[in-house]
């Protein structure tokens, strides 16, 4: 497993009223007021693994949250731009960490499905460079158009289906893992690196996954388009909502 992938390794958190508007936060793009979560705080798989299972199947499922926002404000360049190992940020473009997420979410979700119905099913891997090698992510040689509206549109279109796909197969998994027992959630299949992996453990791994590569897609965003700057504490009595 190269770049900044984890080589086969694969964070419940509570809703919090927070900010403005006696404890609520302001809902975007609209008035006061909405409930807003905590952002999720890194964890280990084995702090995953350690979870409540209910837990640990709402943070697999609010995974998407774990994506910076920023990234559709980058230009197409910008999604395509690779990066140098002393950078320190990943070495794959924004594009491709993305569609590899989404590729990474669809084999481990059928991991899940075939040890949970199958006696002892046998796992196949799959190159995740041969995926990019192959133009897979569309990364491949382009030339970047100067108007703004129509290279926001591409990107929009760009990494808008990869997000999509995520966000969607995760709820639905979710969905039928919530309904299972935990006898079935230890149901095993076998993986030829890293041996009898049950349905939760696949669980554990794959939500690491997705944050793990969300914590670079951030560094990538703070080295082109700068650090996020906090903004100040509204003061007391006020609002804090911005209109």
């Amino acid at each position: 497993m190269g770049h900044e992938c984890c080589s086969g390794d694969a964070h419940g958190a509570e809703t919090k009223a927070e900010g403005c508007c006696g404890g609520k936060a302001k809902a975007e793009g609209g008035g006061c007021c909405r409930e807003v979560r905590e952002p999720l705080t890194p964890m280990t798989v084995e702090q995953l693994q350690a979870m409540p299972t209910a837990a640990l199947i709402q943070r697999f499922r609010r995974g998407i949250e774990a994506f910076d926002r920023r990234v559709f404000e980058l230009t197409e360049e910008m999604i395509d731009r690779a990066f140098l190992p002393e950078a320190n940020v990943g070495r794959w473009p924004v594009r491709v960490l993305i569609g590899h997420v989404a590729d990474a979410d669809l084999a481990a979700i059928h991991r899940m499905r075939r040890a949970a119905a199958e006696d002892s099913p046998v796992f196949t891997e799959w190159d995740e460079n041969a995926f990019v090698d192959a133009g897979l992510y569309g990364n491949g040689p382009k030339q970047y158009a100067e108007t703004p509206d129509g290279d926001h549109a591409r990107v929009m279109n760009a990494l808008g289906g990869y997000l999509a796909t995520i966000h969607t197969l995760r709820q639905w998994t979710g969905q039928w893992l919530a309904g299972m027992t935990e006898s079935q959630l230890a149901r095993t299949g076998m993986h030829p690196t890293y041996g009898p992996l049950s349905v939760r453990t696949i669980l554990a791994m794959y939500t690491w996954h997705l944050e793990h590569h969300a914590g670079f897609l951030t560094k990538k965003l703070d080295l082109m388009l700068g650090p996020v700057v906090e903004e100040e504490t509204p003061a007391a009595g006020g609002c804090g909502c911005h209109s």
